[in-house]
């Protein structure tokens, strides 16, 4: 009965040491990989007849019956909370989802007075937060999501405790993921950044060569190094948009 009771013990605190690891430490969360907010996509479902159909026709009558639709997307979106790969971006988004509220009010304060001019400028001004919203959100290549969706676990996931054996297999799938990105092509839409764009992918294609390099040494040190100016040459890619 003793030793039962011992053992039982034993179980709980372990559970609960388990339990006090930081997030880090745990596997991360498929919904954490993936660049999506679904609130704010279910906000196109408004976004669209808005801008598609009553803002064009200057429709003030169908664009004050969209009032309610937008009042309760748009709260959604403020109370959504970002996946893990989206958290660095987390500053930017509260910012931007304030401006979103703001257009918000402005547009109901619109239909309350009935100044149709002020409405029309007020949904440019939603249509406009919620695309800012979205651009935050969205990736500028599948090639860039599937590198930081790597990058994301190597980085929130694996250094604290460090864990070389999955540093090491990350580092490898990173290497792929480059591979790939050194091929992607920019959309037309994007053609003014480039050579930007082509300039910061060679300087965070050399930091990955580097961390491969690093990772082969095992020199814990030299590989957190390593790791850290790669993160900070995604960034800077990332910057370039």
């Amino acid at each position: 009965m003793r030793r039962s009771r011992a053992v039982t013990v034993a179980g709980a605190v372990a559970f609960s040491a388990f339990l006090a690891l930081p997030a880090a430490a745990q596997a991360p969360k498929a919904e954490d990989l993936k660049a999506a907010v679904p609130e704010l996509e279910a906000m196109h479902d408004v976004i669209r007849p808005l801008w598609h159909e009553a803002w064009p026709a200057k429709d003030a009558k169908a664009m004050a019956a969209l009032l309610p639709d937008i009042e309760r997307h748009a709260a959604a979106v403020a109370n959504a909370v970002l996946p893990g790969i989206l958290r660095d971006k987390q500053a930017a988004w509260l910012a931007k989802v304030t401006d979103l509220k703001a257009a918000v009010a402005s547009y109901k304060a619109a239909v309350g007075s009935g100044d149709h001019e002020a409405l029309f400028k007020a949904a440019e001004k939603v249509h406009a937060e919620y695309e800012g919203l979205v651009k935050i959100v969205r990736p500028v290549l599948k090639e860039m999501e599937e590198f930081h969706a790597a990058l994301y676990v190597l980085y929130h996931h694996q250094l604290s405790p460090f864990q070389m054996a999955k540093v090491s297999e990350s580092v490898g799938i990173l290497k792929l993921k480059m591979d790939a990105l050194n091929t992607a092509v920019l959309p037309a839409r994007l053609s003014a950044k480039a050579d930007a764009f082509s300039l910061q992918r060679a300087r965070l294609s050399k930091a990955v060569d580097d961390l491969v390099a690093a990772v082969a040494g095992r020199d814990e040190v030299k590989v957190r190094a390593a790791i850290e100016q790669m993160h900070a040459e995604y960034e800077n890619l990332e910057r370039v948009f």
